[in-house]
C-alpha cells in the first residue's frame, strides 16, 4: 500500500495494523485511537529534541526515523526507528526528558499515543502491559546480541554487516545512511577517519560505491563475507566484554 494511501486510513485501522495492537480488543484499539494524533514529517523534521519532556509513545506507520544523542564527543547516531516499531516508551515510563532527538530519516508517518491514554489502558488491560513489556525485552535483547557483535567483530566486520541491514528484506542495490557519516561511525564504534577508510577499501575492492550518503551495494555477498569473517571467535568471551562495557544510550 502506497504512503498515500496509508495516510489516509483512519487511527483505528493504523492502529490495527501495527504488531503491537493487533491481538488486543476493539474497544481497547478504539480508545486508543480516539486518543491519537498522527504527525506526518518530512525528511530532516524533527519529532521531539533532546531535553523534550515526554507526552507519550510513538509508532512508526511508514518512513524511518533516526534517534541521534549530541554530547562532549559530537552528535552520534543511536537507533533508527522503521515501520511498525514503537519508540518513546522508556522516557514515558519514567517521565524523564528524551535523551535523543528522533529525527525523519525520510518521509514518514508517525502516530502518537499520549501517555494518559496508555495509562489508562494499561491499567485495564493486562494484554496491554504484556504487549508493552514482551517489546520493550525484545529491544533488551538485540542490544545485548548488537554489543556482543560488535565486541567479536572488527570495525570492517561491523560496517558490512551495518550495510547489509540497511539493505534489509528488500533486497535493494542503494542504501541510505540515516544520519552523517560521523554519527554512523560513532554508532558502529568507530571514529570517522577509520570509518571513511573502510568506506573506501570496500569501494577500491568493487563491492559499494559512494556518493555521500548514498550507498551502492554493488557485490553484497563480498559484503557477507567480510562480516561471516569478522565473527568467527568466541563469541561466548566477546559477549561476556560486551556486557561489562558500556551500553550507548537507548
Amino acid at each position: 500500500m502506497s504512503a498515500t494511501r496509508r495516510h489516509e486510513l483512519t487511527a483505528e485501522k493504523l492502529l490495527r495494523r501495527q504488531p503491537l495492537f493487533r491481538e488486543l480488543d476493539p474497544p481497547t484499539v478504539a480508545r486508543l485511537a480516539a486518543a491519537a494524533g498522527r504527525r506526518l514529517l518530512r525528511r530532516g523534521e524533527p519529532l521531539f529534541r533532546q531535553g523534550d519532556r515526554p507526552s507519550g509513545m510513538y509508532i512508526v506507520v511508514y518512513g524511518r526515523l533516526k534517534l541521534l544523542a549530541t554530547d562532549a564527543r559530537g552528535e552520534r547516531l543511536t537507533g533508527v526507528v522503521g515501520p511498525g516499531r514503537s519508540f518513546g516508551e522508556p522516557v514515558m515510563f519514567l517521565q524523564r526528558p528524551a535523551l535523543v532527538d528522533a529525527v525523519a530519516a525520510e518521509d514518514a508517518l508517525v502516530l502518537h499515543l499520549p501517555s494518559e491514554a496508555v495509562f489508562a489502558e494499561i491499567d485495564a488491560n493486562p494484554l496491554l502491559a504484556r504487549r508493552l513489556l514482551a517489546a520493550l525485552s525484545q529491544r533488551v535483547e538485540s542490544l545485548v546480541h548488537e554489543l556482543g557483535r560488535q565486541a567479536a567483530g572488527g570495525g570492517r566486520a561491523r560496517l558490512a554487516s551495518y550495510l547489509l541491514g540497511l539493505r534489509g528484506a528488500a533486497d535493494q542495490d542503494v542504501v541510505q545512511l540515516p544520519a552523517a557519516k560521523a554519527a554512523v561511525a560513532t554508532h558502529l564504534n568507530l571514529t570517522a577517519e577509520h570509518f571513511s577508510r573502510l568506506l573506501r577499501e570496500f569501494a577500491a575492492e568493487g563491492a559499494v560505491s559512494v556518493q555521500g550518503r548514498s550507498v551502492r551495494l554493488l557485490a553484497p555477498q563480498r559484503l557477507a563475507e567480510a562480516a561471516a569473517s569478522g565473527f568467527r571467535r568466541r563469541p561466548a568471551q566477546a559477549g561476556a566484554r560486551a556486557l561489562r562495557s558500556p551500553a550507548p544510550a537507548p
